[in-house]
């Protein structure tokens, strides 16, 4: 049985994301998409929520990959990476590059996966329609009022509406 991993902040999680993790699915026959922390990058939304978020945004594509013989899970994990990868027996990590910069990114991480826990990382370029898209534009384009209703599945959509409009009501308030 071949495992991958599919992680990410998911901050909040867009289509581009879910797109990366229906192509991935089909590549294991189990693939566990793992909502990380990243010490690097502000937290918008709690681990939790942004895990029960992921969930609930690929039901549809936990649907497909059980009717194909495939699993789809998903867990939050802290800490190294690697240490996941190898409580897990994953055969390799997914990472989907929007660009060049993306690969220069991702690259030393692949080699520091590589080293410490003999896992490999395949990365599976960005369809076209998300190549520009990420957690951070979306966020700040929805904070800012603008309609982000295509690049994220409805769930999410509803969640950063109900953020931001809490974060509005705070600042009238103050």
């Amino acid at each position: 049985m071949t495992i991958g991993v599919c992680p990410g902040s998911f901050d909040p999680v867009t289509n581009g994301h879910r797109d990366v993790i229906a192509r991935a699915a089909g590549l294991f026959d189990t693939l566990i998409v793992v909502a990380v922390t990243n010490p690097n990058k502000p937290g918008r939304f709690g681990l939790t929520e942004r895990l029960a978020l992921l969930e609930e945004a690929c039901a549809d594509i936990t649907a497909d990959a059980q009717a194909h013989g495939r699993h789809l899970e998903f867990a939050s994990a802290g800490g190294l990476l690697a240490d996941f990868c190898r409580d897990v027996g994953a055969a390799a990590l997914v990472k989907g590059l929007r660009s060049g910069a993306d690969f220069e990114y991702e690259r030393s991480f692949a080699a520091m996966n590589s080293h410490l826990a003999g896992v490999d990382t395949l990365f599976l370029a960005a369809s076209p329609a998300y190549s520009y898209l990420s957690s951070s534009l979306v966020f700040e384009v929805s904070k800012l009022g603008g309609d982000v209703s295509e690049f994220v599945p409805p769930n999410v959509l509803a969640a950063l509406r109900e953020r931001h409009g809490a974060d509005r009501r705070r600042e009238d308030a103050g």
